[in-house]
């Protein structure tokens, strides 16, 4: 989730968000390597964005901060569209990093998950701003995976875990390596900023779900 702001001065459409985490696997440089991740990624493509014949360039200002101490009912009376939470922990159910919907603005993520350059950061990034996976998941012959792709996806042979696989078998990495994604241009188009709806120059990209998560292994499923 994050707040674009138009600066016509500077010819900018800015998509302001603020990543916050806490659990017992976050920490201060988890939380800087995220954040990184989320803002290098996304401003990689140097998106553009025509809104009423005007050519923006879109450029995405990503901050963030640890904050263990936080309290649920901060995460559900947050009113400030720029916030986005994540529970940081070691386990998960399912094994897996997610957020809660598309446009949401609170998830869960696996330590695991966030090595530098898995792209896991910048993956759920686009699912809270709106982004789902594409239909059809067999990208082979079509390049370089955009970042929306899921773990499984079928690519050209080099963006593999393993290069000399049989694609499609997972068994022997022939399946995508998150690694290989990255943002496209026609990711910043899929998030059809241009039909935002603008108030004094600012705008919301997504929504509140706030929900506040507890730790996967105090539940017992």
């Amino acid at each position: 989730m994050g707040e674009a702001e138009l600066s016509a001065t500077r010819g900018l459409l800015i998509i302001h968000s603020h990543i916050i985490t806490y659990g017992n696997a976050a920490d201060i440089m988890v939380t800087e390597n995220i954040r990184d991740e989320i803002e290098t990624m996304w401003n990689e493509p140097k998106g553009v964005s025509v809104i009423k014949g005007i050519e923006f360039s879109v450029l995405f200002k990503i901050t963030a901060s640890f904050e263990p101490a936080i309290l649920p009912e901060e995460i559900y009376g947050n009113i400030d569209p720029r916030n986005n939470y994540f529970r940081i922990e070691e386990f998960a159910h399912g094994n897996i990093s997610f957020v809660d919907g598309l446009g949401s603005n609170t998830g869960y993520f696996k330590l695991e998950n966030l090595y530098k350059g898995s792209t896991t950061a910048a993956h759920e990034y686009g699912h809270t701003l709106g982004l789902g996976h594409p239909a059809d998941l067999d990208f082979r012959g079509k390049g370089v995976p955009g970042i929306m792709y899921p773990r499984g996806t079928l690519v050209d042979a080099q963006y593999q875990y393993n290069p000399g696989g049989r694609a499609g078998d997972s068994s022997n990495g022939g399946t995508m390596h998150p690694k290989n994604r990255r943002v496209l241009k026609s990711d910043i188009e899929l998030l059809k900023l241009h039909k935002l709806y603008f108030e004094n120059n600012k705008a919301i990209v997504g929504e509140f779900s706030s929900i506040w998560h507890p730790n996967h292994s105090d539940i017992t499923l």
